[in-house]
């Protein structure tokens, strides 16, 4: 008998739907998946198809974090070390995507759970979802999901999150800008596709060029970042999607991008 992956992609009107299949360790992250999202995340950069990428887990959580029982099965530190650094680069790389990631977030989100919410771009989370970085009770502080969750959130609640390793609920991860929405569990992904079309609706290549600079500017000092937008949407303003945009604008019509 086959197993069943535990990455599934089903692509439909230009937005990529991954989701983690490993519904009995709770979408834990194994080295294998890890490994499929690494595949996944580069052949859906290279596929010009693909618009928005939802994000989501099978069963009653989205991701329970790393695969304990695995790590602990690991022969040394250095193995360890290569599943972090591995876990790091897959973060890494859902920021280097062109398209805009949501995460539709179906139930818990622990750890590098919660550190993948944190890094999708977008986040939708179900009325049910609950959120920790819960590394601290079990002596394992979450020091990778720090990076990603105390981007998002104050300094203050982020500090809470990872000292106490407590649960927030849904709504306190909308209110502290963990999440953008909140939908009753059996509406999540009727609201995270509302919110791909929205974003499927707007050029492809201002989207992307868009989330570069808005992760760039970030980490730049604010001189830098006004240096760097300043060009960005100069050169944008001359590209011929922004000319038909204004021009569409200007004569009160709807603008005619391709594709």
């Amino acid at each position: 008998m086959t197993p069943e992956p535990v990455l599934n992609r089903t692509d439909e009107d230009g937005i990529a739907t991954l989701v983690l299949n490993r519904p009995r360790q709770y979408n834990a992250l194994s080295r294998e998946l890890l490994e499929a999202l690494h595949s996944a995340v580069a052949a859906i950069a290279a596929d010009e198809s693909v618009r928005v990428v939802i994000l989501t887990g099978s069963g009653r959580a989205f991701c329970a974090g790393h695969d304990l029982k695995e790590m602990r099965a690991a022969r040394d530190q250095r193995e360890v070390e290569a599943l972090f650094h591995s876990c790091s680069a897959m973060m890494q790389k859902l920021v280097e995507l062109p398209q805009p990631v949501i995460a539709a977030v179906n139930g818990i989100a622990t750890a590098a759970g919660c550190q993948l919410v944190a890094q999708c771009d977008l986040a939708v989370a179900s009325a049910e979802a609950r959120f920790a970085a819960s590394g601290v009770n079990l002596g394992l502080f979450c020091s990778t999901p720090a990076v990603a969750i105390s981007r998002n959130i104050s300094r203050k609640r982020a500090a809470e999150m990872l000292f106490t390793g407590d649960f927030i609920d849904a709504q306190t991860a909308l209110e502290w800008g963990l999440v953008n929405r909140v939908a009753p569990h059996e509406a999540l992904m009727q609201a995270t596709r509302e919110l791909a079309d929205n974003l499927k609706s707007k050029p492809r290549e201002v989207l992307a060029l868009g989330k570069a600079l808005f992760y760039r500017q970030l980490e730049a000092s604010l001189g830098t970042a006004y240096g760097d937008a300043s060009r960005t949407i100069a050169a944008n303003m001359a590209a011929d999607v922004a000319r038909e945009g204004v021009d569409a604008f200007l004569a009160k019509v709807p603008p005619r991008w391709k594709g």
